[in-house]
């Protein structure tokens, strides 16, 4: 095989829910799928990751390269064209491949390459065309053929951890349930695909090896999909980190199914998962019968919801606002809720018709999609659902939903409001307990700041940054590193110099976390510092809420398809 230098560029995300910059790392988390496909190109090749996220894409990067490799998701999408351009101008071919270029390829007909579907089952092809002199190709993947257990261990040396905060793996793939509006099924289909034990294993012996502790994050769209599979690996999960005190904790995304099952919540509070994604939707069981997301319905879901914070879990969930079947104001309802459940952190998303899901096809029938009209439709892609989606003509009138989409935010991220949620959940979390994790010797650690895998130490903020790592400590706070320490005292004090009011509200909630129970101090902090995003997120929401209510006022014609 002849030698290639491969740039791999991640395509910038737009603001959004999660682009969460507070914590110590300019991003939230590590470009996964592209150091993946990083580790199944020939050992021949030399490959260079720029993550457009984090850092600047250089004329120099693109000259030294002999081809780009670059793709993503949808809210990457304008920053892919941008990328593809680039390169081009450049002279260098462009592969690009991704979830986004899958389920619409034609939107990414520039590149030379599109490389579609799950990329370990076509790679061999592709590098055998470049190599044969191809400069142009279709690679496409036959829908849920991978086998997991060939998937390797990503390139995680690629990365410079410092930018992040936390690194993610990924143990399977597909959901097995069935809702209308979800891409999930449509790409990796309902029968849940897996590594091997050893696999996620080797995977976490090399973050371990590489001097890496903290925070790791299973992207798996629902952990539980394979429970058989899940129960295996926990097991000897617990046993790795038990080996190693507990270097690692995890966080993931599941169904709330999961709060049904005492002995797989045991396992996982034992291997130290401590947050964990959920997507109710809607407090609504007709809306969700209708989505097909009957697993929500026939339960309670602060019952399941607080089930979880016994387990240790904090929950953070997704709402969905504008389904056919809301037959008047939902944000009531849902904002209840939000309350209900005591759930701090909550991602509210306007419905947005993603490409090639039952939704889509169902909408396409309606002749609902071809609306052309609207603040919130055309075919720009949505950065965040939050502001960004009714891609289809609604039910009821699209004003109505703005106004609810803008109510729901305005409440449950008003300053009091949220702070009050974190105290509840600050009284009810019983997280598992580990001891603190051994310190890093890592074989990298010695690298300089541009090559280490280890987060450096944290500078000292300015002021007396003896004083709160040492009451932490005074209360028997175990587990919580100097390096978190330093971060949560850092942030506060900035937050003191600038917003006595959030301090105050701040200083409030740490109190009552330390009085009432001081074991759930770090998931308290983590969601305090969370605001810092979110605060203003949320302010940046409301306000486009309100232009786009403003633009709906002034073109009411087209606005709805339901009775005129």
């Amino acid at each position: 095989m002849s030698p290639c230098k491969a740039l791999l560029v991640v395509p910038r995300f737009g603001d959004s829910f999660w682009n969460v910059r507070v914590g110590g790392g300019r991003y939230p988390s590590i470009p996964l799928g592209l150091v993946t496909v990083a580790a199944l190109l020939p050992a021949s090749w030399t490959c260079r990751l720029v993550d457009r996220n984090v850092e600047a894409l250089s004329d120099e990067d693109l000259d030294w390269a002999d081809m780009v490799m670059t793709g993503g998701m949808l809210p990457q999408y304008s920053d892919t064209l941008t990328v593809i351009a680039l390169a081009q101008a450049r002279g260098k071919p462009v592969v690009v491949g991704g979830p986004d270029p899958t389920s619409s390829p034609e939107k990414y007909a520039a590149a030379e390459f599109r490389v579609l579907g799950e990329v370990e089952k076509v790679m061999a092809e592709f590098v055998a065309a470049w190599d044969s002199g191809a400069r142009r190709g279709l690679f496409k993947a036959e829908p849920f053929s991978v086998d997991m257990t060939t998937s390797p261990i990503p390139r995680f040396d690629l990365l410079n951890p410092r930018y992040y905060n936390y690194f993610s793996m990924q143990f399977s793939r597909g959901c097995p349930f069935n809702c209308e509006f979800c891409d999930i099924i449509e790409l990796y289909g309902r029968r849940p695909r897996v590594k091997s034990v050893d696999q996620v294993l080797a995977e976490l012996g090399t973050l371990w090896d590489f001097g890496y502790r903290g925070q790791v994050d299973f992207v798996d769209d629902n952990l539980i999909g394979n429970k058989k599979a899940l129960r295996q690996l926990l097991p000897r999960l617990i046993a790795f980190q038990e080996e190693r005190g507990y270097p690692f904790k995890f966080s993931t995304e599941a169904s709330i199914n999961l709060a049904d099952d005492d002995a797989l919540l045991e396992m996982m509070r034992r291997a130290n998962f401590f947050w964990i994604f959920v997507g109710i939707e809607s407090p609504d069981a007709d809306t969700l019968v209708q989505t097909q997301k009957k697993q929500n319905t026939r339960r309670s879901l602060a019952d399941s919801v607080h089930k979880l914070y016994r387990s240790g879990m904090i929950v953070v969930a997704g709402f969905i606002v504008g389904f056919d079947s809301e037959k008047g104001s939902v944000a009531r309802p849902m904002i209840d809720c939000i309350e209900e459940t005591a759930i701090p952190l909550c991602m509210v998303g306007l419905l947005y018709a993603l490409p090639n899901t039952q939704l889509t096809r169902r909408l396409e029938r309606e002749g609902r999609m071809a609306m052309g009209s609207g603040r919130q439709g055309g075919e720009s892609a949505p950065s965040d659902q939050t502001t960004q989606g009714l891609n289809f003509r609604t039910l009821r009138p699209r004003r109505d939903i703005l106004v609810d989409q803008r109510t729901i935010v305005a409440e449950i991220y008003d300053q009091a409001a949220y702070f009050r949620r974190v105290r509840r959940l600050g009284r009810m979390l019983d997280g598992f307990r580990p001891p603190p994790a051994r310190p890093s010797k890592g074989p990298l650690d010695a690298r300089p700041a541009s090559e280490a895998t280890v987060a450096p130490p944290t500078p000292k903020a300015k002021g007396p940054h003896w004083l709160f790592p040492a009451l932490c400590r005074a209360v028997g706070l175990g587990g919580v590193s100097m390096v978190e320490l330093e971060i949560v005292f850092r942030s506060l004090w900035q937050v003191a110099l600038r917003d006595r009011r959030l301090f105050a509200e701040i200083c409030r909630t740490v109190a009552d976390c330390l009085m009432r129970n001081p074991s759930a101090f770090q998931a308290v902090m983590r969601m305090c510092i969370f605001y810092l995003h979110m605060g203003p997120f949320a302010r940046r929401v409301v306000a486009e809420m309100d232009r786009a209510i403003a633009w709906e006022d002034a073109h009411p014609a087209c606005s709805y398809a339901g009775p005129q």
